[in-house]
């Protein structure tokens, strides 16, 4: 079994809290990170476009990124949120460990 963290782009801190408080409740990731104050230049529907918004990361197991996907744009006020699962390829084995047992897709 291999982790990942999920990369997800939030309108405001808020937002993030709110997604990142549900993913960990439904133990759809282990832990959620909330990084404020990204600046973003994107192009959108033709235009170019510039927003602040917040960096949500979650770790999970890869199994669980489908699911965990399913819930964000469930949540999320973004018509396409942007949700990308990078692989954990090394790291803290206890804490891979960690990962592994608190991120298990089922209430305890």
């Amino acid at each position: 079994m291999a982790e990942s963290f999920v990369y997800i782009t939030c309108e405001s801190p808020r937002q993030a809290e709110e997604i990142g408080a549900a993913l960990v409740e439904q133990r759809l990731a282990a832990c959620a990170n909330i990084l404020p104050g990204m600046r973003s230049v994107y192009r959108w529907q033709g235009k170019v476009e510039r927003a602040e918004e917040t960096v949500l990361i979650a770790k999970t197991r890869d199994d669980l990124v489908a699911r965990l996907t399913d819930a964000v744009k469930s949540m999320h006020s973004y018509e396409v949120p942007c949700v990308v699962a990078v692989p954990i390829t090394g790291g803290n084995p206890d804490f891979l460990d960690w990962i592994r047992t608190e991120a298990s897709g089922a209430d305890r």
